[in-house]
């Protein structure tokens, strides 16, 4: 039997969920706030030593939620962000291990956010 357009909207949904749950885990498990500022230095450049970026073109990452900074550090990882300065930011990433992107996303999360 035919799989029907409702049935594969379904899966992909279903699968889009299990995925992002993956991806998340790491996140979940907490990461070291020190050994994320010693990672930092790289991040400063642009987003600022307090996670106040240097330009406006830059997004502030102070105050940001931790499993939403991991997730997107993982797609720039991957390739899977286009546009303004994902290139950038695919090269800063490129190097970065699971440990490193949650220790990053939980220090740049203990930050006060910018009003």
């Amino acid at each position: 039997m035919p799989v029907t357009i409702v049935e594969k909207t379904v899966i992909r949904a279903v699968t889009g969920c299990v995925t992002l749950i993956l991806i998340s885990l790491p996140a979940l498990a907490g990461g070291n706030i020190t050994d994320g500022q010693s990672k930092s230095a790289s991040c400063a450049a642009c987003h600022g030593a307090t996670g106040k970026a240097v330009n406006s073109i830059y997004p502030n990452l102070a105050g940001q939620n931790a499993d939403y900074l991991a997730l997107s550090l993982h797609a720039y990882k991957k390739g899977e962000r286009s546009g303004g300065q994902a290139g950038v930011m695919q090269a800063c990433s490129s190097s970065l291990s699971d440990q490193d992107i949650i220790d990053l996303s939980a220090y740049y999360a203990s930050l006060t956010p910018l009003k």
